[in-house]
C-alpha cells in the first residue's frame, strides 16, 4: 500500500510566489496507485475519450497505451513507433496533444526531434480500445531549432481550439528575443500548423517570447495560460503567459522587475530543488513535476497571482517528467530515468468528481 504524503520546503534557497495572493495552501495529494508498465523514458501523457492513456517514450519513439484501469488489473501495450524521430540528448519523441475533435477526426499531435530540427506531426489513431493502430504521420510544422539540450517539446490545445507549443532556445541565445525566430518561444498554431488568427505579431506563430526552455503548459479555470520553464543554474520559473509578453531570457531570469520584461510568478532560486517539467492545474492549484528536484510541487493560484509552493514526495519516486489530469480527476505522474519507469497515480482530496478509491499497488506488463 502506498500512502506517502511527505511535505517539504526544499533543500536550497526557499522558492516563493507572489506576496499577498490570498491563496490557501494546497491540500495534500495521496498516492493511490502505481502502474509498472515497463516504460522507458516516458515524456507525455494524453487521455483518449474512452479513458485510455497514450504515453510517448523519448528515445524509443514509441507510443504506448495504458488502460486507465491498469492499476487494478487492466492492460497496456504498444501502438507503434513514430517515424522520423532522431533521439539524442534531451531530444526525441516529446510532447503529445489530442485533437479537440478526436472523436470525429482521430488526430493525435506529436512534437519530436528530427534529423535537422524539431517539428510537429499529426497522426491518426485508428481502431478501438486495446487495438489502436498508428496511421501515417503528416508533418504540419518544421524549423524549430534542435540541440542536445533545450529542445522544449510541450504541446497542448488551448480553450480557444488552437495548438500551443513550448520551444527551447536550443543553446542559441540570440533566438528568444528575436520575433522572427522559433527558439525560446510559445507558439500558437491552427490545427493545420499555420499561425493562429489574432497572434500578437501578425502572421507569425509567436505568441510569447524570451523563454529559455518551456516544459509545461496549462490553463486555469478562467482560461489563463501558465507555463513552467527551466532556468540556467538558478531561477526556475512558473509564468503567467500573456499574448506578446517578453519573459526576459537571456537578458534576465526570475523576477528582477526590469522594465520591458514580465516577471515570473514563482521563482525557484535553486534548480536543484525543481527543474520543473510537466504542469497541470486542478481546483486552483498548479502541480509541477520536478526533474532534478525529484518531487511534486503544488502552487496555489488566485487570479493572476501565485502563492508559495509546497513540495511532496521529495526523493521518493525519482525524477517527475509529466503531470496529467485523468478523466476520473486523479493526477498521473510519469517517472523518468528509473529503468524502467512507471506511472504514479494521485488522489486530490476534495477534487470535484473524484471517485472513492481503494489503495492499490499492482503491476501491468506491456503486451
Amino acid at each position: 500500500m502506498l500512502a506517502l504524503t511527505a511535505c517539504t520546503a526544499g533543500g536550497g534557497a526557499t522558492p516563493s510566489g507572489g506576496t499577498g495572493s490570498g491563496a490557501a495552501g494546497p491540500a495534500a495529494p495521496v498516492v493511490s496507485g502505481r502502474i509498472d508498465a515497463g516504460l522507458q523514458l516516458p515524456w507525455s501523457t494524453v487521455f483518449l475519450p474512452d479513458g485510455t492513456a497514450v504515453i510517448s517514450e523519448r528515445d524509443s519513439a514509441l507510443l504506448k497505451w495504458v488502460d486507465s484501469a491498469a492499476a487494478s488489473g487492466g492492460q497496456a501495450g504498444t501502438i507503434g513507433q513514430v517515424p522520423g524521430v532522431v533521439p539524442g540528448g534531451e531530444g526525441g519523441l516529446l510532447g503529445l496533444a489530442l485533437s479537440p475533435d478526436f472523436e470525429t477526426d482521430r488526430n493525435l499531435y506529436a512534437y519530436f526531434t528530427a534529423q535537422g530540427d524539431n517539428r510537429i506531426a499529426r497522426l491518426r489513431l485508428d481502431g478501438s480500445a486495446g487495438q489502436w493502430k498508428l496511421g501515417v504521420p503528416h508533418v504540419i510544422f518544421t524549423g524549430i531549432p534542435k540541440a542536445s539540450t533545450h529542445n522544449g517539446g510541450r504541446i497542448r490545445f488551448g480553450p480557444d481550439g488552437y495548438l500551443y507549443v513550448g520551444t527551447g532556445d536550443a543553446q542559441r541565445r540570440e533566438q528568444p528575443q528575436d520575433r522572427a525566430a522559433l527558439g525560446g518561444k510559445i507558439l500558437r498554431l491552427t490545427p493545420d500548423g499555420r499561425p493562429a488568427p489574432g497572434n500578437p505579431f501578425g502572421d507569425n506563430p509567436v505568441y510569447s517570447l524570451g523563454h529559455r526552455n518551456v516544459q509545461g503548459l496549462a490553463w486555469d479555470g478562467a482560461g489563463r495560460l501558465w507555463a513552467s520553464e527551466f532556468g540556467p543554474d538558478v531561477d526556475d520559473e512558473l509564468n503567467l503567459i500573456v499574448a506578446g509578453g517578453n519573459y526576459g531570457w537571456p537578458e534576465v531570469t526570475g523576477a528582477p522587475h526590469r522594465p520591458g520584461f514580465l516577471d515570473a510568478k514563482v521563482v525557484w532560486p535553486s534548480t536543484a530543488d525543481s527543474s520543473p517539467s510537466g504542469l497541470e492545474i486542478a481546483d486552483g492549484t498548479a502541480y509541477l513535476g520536478a526533474l532534478r528536484g525529484q518531487r511534486l510541487w503544488a502552487v496555489p493560484l488566485n487570479g493572476e497571482t501565485a502563492g508559495d509552493p509546497v513540495s511532496y514526495f521529495t526523493g521518493s519516486y525519482g525524477r517527475i517528467r509529466d503531470v496529467s489530469l485523468a478523466p476520473d480527476g486523479r493526477l498521473w505522474l510519469l517517472s523518468n530515468n528509473q529503468n524502467p519507469d512507471f506511472v504514479l497515480i494521485l488522489d486530490l482530496p476534495g477534487h470535484a468528481g473524484r471517485p472513492t478509491s481503494t489503495r492499490f499497488h499492482t503491476t501491468s506488463k506491456l503486451v
